[in-house]
């Protein structure tokens, strides 16, 4: 027997809707439509929405019939991690459908929801989340995937990164294949593997590679900069890669830095990040460079700035977010030292040495603005 749903959020968007059940929509019915004395709110802790009972108002959405049950288990699997239940209703129409609600105290209602607003804003980052959430279908359980969201939301906001318009490389664009692709490892990051074969430059086809690749979202690199003091500022806390390779040396010295934010620009998680990890607030903001961390093995992608600021004294200290375990240490450092240390090959950590460069290159600029 199949089944009616009523959608009123985001799974309106039948594109979404399609990467959850894992199929395309031409057999199912779908029929606009609303649910009377009940309205469609935003909620505080993300980009989707929540149904209220309120009288007199009416939901706008659309009445999706013959669904299966295997359809309903994938639909449970995608809403099951954010407390939503199928309850039944009797839509406007006088059909009897099931809907998803949660119980009012389950997040933190906001203002109306609007469709088309979240479509223009949202809609793509949903569908990559979505991708890899239902990756996850029949593998472990929808809290698990739950437990991780933010994270998931941050590599699907990389991916909207990604189709922004950027400066062309003028390099060859040969056609890509990937044979099989697979989710090794999903936890904090991830990692995939795939088989792939592409275009070769005398125009024949590579044979199929097994490869896999780091998987991370997008990150704002900021050094903050006082052009009238003539010093920087440099964060020091512990790190994990030089654990990983036994360097002796595990503090490294780093720009301000963070993971860019769903809906955020790289230039807002660099104000950001300023505030949160030194209590800074910047100025103008300078274009570095945009461009992967390591692209033989990770998607990571740095957008790395220079903040101009005031850099006082008692800037310097202890900071960072505790919810985040962060333990960071603020250094000022003056311009000369900073350039001594990039000479002498003492930085290591490539970004703050490209910094180290760009700043030598645009000081003089800098400095004469003030």
């Amino acid at each position: 027997m199949t089944k009616a749903l009523f959608f009123y959020g985001s799974l309106r968007d039948l594109s979404l809707l399609d990467i959850v059940l894992g199929r395309p929509l031409p057999a199912i019915e779908v029929t606009p439509t609303h649910l009377d004395n009940f309205a469609v709110f935003g909620v505080k802790e993300g980009p989707f929405p929540m149904l209220v009972a309120q009288q007199g108002a009416a939901a706008d959405g659309v009445l999706v019939s013959g669904l299966t049950d295997h359809d309903i288990d994938r639909l449970n699997f995608y809403e099951g991690g954010f407390s939503y239940d199928l309850i039944q209703v009797t839509l406007a129409n006088g059909t009897s459908a099931q809907v998803y609600f949660c119980p009012p105290q389950t997040w933190t209602k906001t203002t109306p929801w609007d469709f088309d607003v979240w479509a223009d804003d949202w809609a793509d980052m949903s569908r990559f989340a979505a991708e890899e959430v239902m990756g996850h279908y029949g593998k472990i359980t929808a809290s698990e995937v739950a437990e991780m969201f933010g994270q998931i939301r941050a590599r699907a906001w990389s991916k909207v990164l990604a189709q922004q318009p950027k400066t062309s490389q003028e390099v060859f664009a040969g056609d890509v294949e990937i044979r099989q692709k697979s989710r090794a490892y999903t936890g904090y990051f991830a990692v995939d593997e795939i088989n792939v074969r592409h275009a070769q430059f005398d125009g024949s086809m590579s044979p199929v590679m097994p490869r896999s690749y780091f998987v991370a979202g997008d990150a704002a690199l900021v050094l903050p900069y006082d052009p009238v003091r003539d010093r920087v500022l440099l964060v020091e806390q512990i790190r994990m890669g030089p654990l990983g390779r036994s360097d002796p040396e595990i503090w490294h010295l780093e720009p301000i830095a963070g993971r860019i934010d769903p809906g955020e620009s790289a230039e807002q998680t660099a104000r950001r990040e300023a505030v949160e990890e030194s209590g800074l607030a910047l100025n103008a903001l300078e274009t570095v460079s945009t461009g992967y961390s390591s692209p033989g093995d990770s998607t990571g992608y740095f957008h790395i700035f220079v903040g101009v600021t005031d850099l006082p004294d008692e800037t310097a200290g202890v900071g960072g977010l505790a919810s985040e375990h962060e333990n960071i240490r603020s250094r000022l450092i003056s311009f000369d030292k900073f350039f001594d240390l990039a000479e002498t090959q003492a930085l290591a950590n490539t970004p703050v040495t490209l910094l180290a460069y760009w700043l030598a290159h645009h000081r003089s600029r800098l400095r004469s603005a003030v």
